[in-house]
């Protein structure tokens, strides 16, 4: 169907594959637009300088962001206009804010690395990998993304440690998703994580974690009853 929903996103980020991913299971299929990491001026135009990070939710006259690192601004919208209230049923407030911080904070910041060691250095444009080089060591130190590459075994196997939890949940649940016969916002957050970690099959998702290896294809192929 066609959607007035456009989306500013990374293909890569955690973040934006949670959120295109919340909207096809309202049934929609969003317009995307890539925008360039080493080039965000289109985001700042697009907020009137307010923001530069993505993903940016277009909906209609509607341009919505983040309002904070820990803000989930874009989920909560959709909830509210689009999806009744799925992504966050009461029963899951509680449990959602306590989970979902742990996988924004603890896994994503090592599944990322992961992805970035192996997309940084195959990049060609040697302007745009400068220039997200030199973002990233801004944030994590001279010489982070040769140190994730050299590191990138131990990465994974670290990773596998933080996401084991969700196995466990997934392993020993009642139902499909993490919180039982319908996914929320945390299952369509771990599968940005998951994806990210897993980009374009530069990793491969390891045997340890089968629960959540047949978790994948279940959100992916998810549709809410009410959508659409």
């Amino acid at each position: 169907m066609t959607s007035r929903l456009k989306i500013y996103q990374f293909a890569h980020s955690p973040f934006c594959i949670a959120i295109v991913q919340a909207v096809r299971a309202a049934g929609i299929e969003p317009e995307l637009v890539n925008v360039s990491n080493a080039d965000r001026s289109e985001i700042i135009r697009l907020t009137g300088g307010a923001y530069y990070q993505v993903p940016v939710l277009v909906d209609g006259d509607r341009i919505v962001y983040e309002s904070s690192p820990e803000s989930q601004d874009i989920a909560a919208y959709l909830d509210e206009q689009h999806l009744g209230g799925s992504l966050f049923p009461g029963r899951t407030t509680g449990w959602q804010a306590i989970i979902n911080r742990y996988l924004e904070n603890e896994v994503e910041s090592v599944t990322f690395k992961v992805c970035d060691s192996a997309l940084i250095p195959e990049m060609t444009d040697v302007v745009a990998r400068t220039l997200i080089v030199r973002h990233k060591e801004r944030k994590f130190g001279t010489g982070c993304v040769d140190a994730w590459v050299r590191e990138r075994k131990n990465l994974i196997a670290e990773a596998v440690r933080l996401l084991c939890p969700f196995e466990q949940i997934l392993s020993q649940a009642g139902g499909p998703f993490l919180f039982g016969g319908l996914p929320v916002y945390t299952d369509f957050l771990l599968f940005g994580i998951v994806e990210n970690f897993t980009f374009e099959e530069t990793t491969e998702l390891p045997d340890e974690l089968p629960a959540i290896k047949a978790w994948r294809p279940r959100v992916t192929n998810f549709r809410y009853a009410t959508s659409g």
